[in-house]
């Protein structure tokens, strides 16, 4: 990524009309690509409008670089083809019936979009697209004021009618329009809003909050895969505590994750158990706290991570008993928490892995406790890293995160534990190479040395040997035969 030149961002800078509201020396952080400039040019030449708009203008008064850049035009999707024809190294259609054009210039990949106004039909889970003919038009019918700003190419006009500057500045959050017209519009923006909040640190305005909570039934119209992509990009926000809070507190969450709501009607109001909701917003938080650089083993953001964080105890609604004495016990909210993750998960359309993975850590993420207190044998830690699998890491992490007692003892006494535990893994596992268990000897080996053909009978023997490979650790081969063949006897 180019700058711009110099002339070019003091001209921008100049057209603002807010620039006494803004830090000083914030002109500084503009930093644009130089196809912005050139693709400007080439739409004047051909007599068409073009402007910069959305996140990459919000981004730049916030000072960062976007990872997209989006314009938009008075062109059709035809005139924009042919406008680029030639200029761009490549182009595609895939959205045209959006009036979305992609373009590929070098390095750069852009999207150019015929002005436009999106509805949804009350019934109907698919936007009606109307094209638009000028800049204002398109402007109002954005989500939120920060995302409706605009750049006029190649003049570097700001076009900022609905204050999104001053909310940036005031670090608010509001839409062009009525909240009401924009939900309309398109619900998911609700889900939206909850996602800005927690990753650009904005407040909601108390007309925004009220509208999403009056409308939140109508997410259901949304499809499962968009609610989906935004959940993830909320989870893997810069503080993801703040936007389920408000999906929580709005509705939207009953509709999208019901599960974390109901952790709500858990909480004793006796005091007899912790809050079990408040309780997983922290763990999630902390769990985000531990994720690692991009050379570590949990890269943050980590949506696995912190989404088996926030639902690892779903469960224990289902399972709450009141025992004898005033106690309060949750027996198997482990299982059954991951039995609701999966339910949940499917339903949002999440690929097979994803769920394997979180579903994984959320059944196992009780196993850790009574270590400290009772021990394990070798083949108990031998276990535990299996059963874990690739999801090693994240589980250290998970079961670290749970800990969000204020008794400084017993948390100590719980980090010293787990500590260690990670200890005796890694002594384990540079003995015996943990991660790649198997059974003594393979199938061949079995069906060779016992004298019988593939079939159900094999399979026994491999998961005996398995078994004993776990409790007893590895022995030589000649050994494994002689245990083979003694077990091969006592089922004759």
């Amino acid at each position: 990524m180019l700058c711009t030149g110099a002339e070019e961002r003091s001209r921008l800078w100049e057209t603002v009309s807010v620039m006494p509201y803004l830090p000083a020396g914030f002109p500084d952080g503009a930093w644009l690509p130089d196809v912005v400039v050139a693709l400007g040019e080439q739409f004047a030449s051909h007599g068409h409008e073009l402007s910069l708009v959305g996140g990459p203008v919000r981004d730049l008064f916030l000072g960062r670089t976007s990872p997209d850049l989006d314009f938009t035009t008075d062109a059709t999707p035809d005139q924009i083809i042919a406008t680029v024809a030639g200029w761009a190294d490549a182009h595609w259609d895939i959205g045209r019936d959006f009036g979305t054009i992609g373009i590929r210039k070098g390095d750069d990949t852009i999207e150019v979009t015929t002005y436009r106004a999106e509805a949804y039909d009350p019934a109907s889970r698919k936007p009606q697209v109307q094209f638009g003919t000028n800049l204002a038009d398109d402007l109002v019918r954005r989500d939120f004021t920060v995302n409706a700003m605009a750049l006029r190419l190649p003049s570097w006009e700001l076009v900022d009618p609905h204050g999104g500057v001053k909310d940036l500045v005031a670090q608010r959050l509001r839409t062009p329009s009525t909240p009401e017209e924009s939900f309309s519009d398109d619900p998911l923006r609700m889900m939206r809003a909850a996602r800005f909040a927690c990753q650009l640190g904005l407040d909601v305005a108390d007309d925004v909050r009220a509208a999403m909570t009056a409308m939140a039934g109508r997410l259901e119209i949304v499809s499962a895969e968009r609610v989906r992509e935004e959940l993830v990009k909320l989870i893997c926000g810069a503080h993801p505590r703040i936007g389920v809070d408000l999906l929580v507190e709005t509705g939207l969450a009953d509709v999208v994750i019901p599960e974390v709501p109901a952790l709500k009607r858990t909480d004793d109001e006796h005091r007899r158990h912790k809050d079990v909701y408040q309780h997983s917003l922290q763990v999630m938080e902390q769990a985000a706290g531990l994720e690692t650089d991009d050379d570590g083993p949990v890269p943050g953001p980590d949506f696995i991570l912190r989404f088996a964080a926030l639902m690892h105890d779903v469960g224990k609604p289902k399972t709450r008993r009141f025992e004898p004495g005033g106690g309060v016990s949750f027996r198997h909210h482990d299982v059954v928490g991951a039995k609701l993750t999966r339910k949940r998960m499917q339903a949002l359309r999440f690929d097979k892995d994803t769920i394997k993975a979180v579903t994984r850590l959320v059944e196992l993420h009780m196993r850790f406790y009574g270590y400290g207190d009772a021990g394990w044998s070798d083949s108990a830690v031998r276990r535990y890293v299996t059963d874990a699998g690739d999801q090693l890491e994240r589980l250290h992490r998970l079961t670290r995160s749970d800990v969000t007692t204020r008794n400084r003892r017993k948390a100590e006494r719980l980090a010293h534990a787990y500590d260690d535990l990670e200890e005796r893994i890694a002594v384990l596992a540079e003995q015996e190479e943990l991660a790649k268990i198997r059974p003594h000897l393979n199938g061949e080996q079995i069906m060779d040395v016992l004298g019988i053909p593939p079939g159900p009978q094999v399979g026994k023997a491999y998961s005996f040997l398995l078994e004993h490979r776990m409790e007893n650790g590895p022995v030589a081969e000649d050994e494994a035969v002689l245990v083979l063949k003694e077990w091969w006897a006592e089922q004759e």
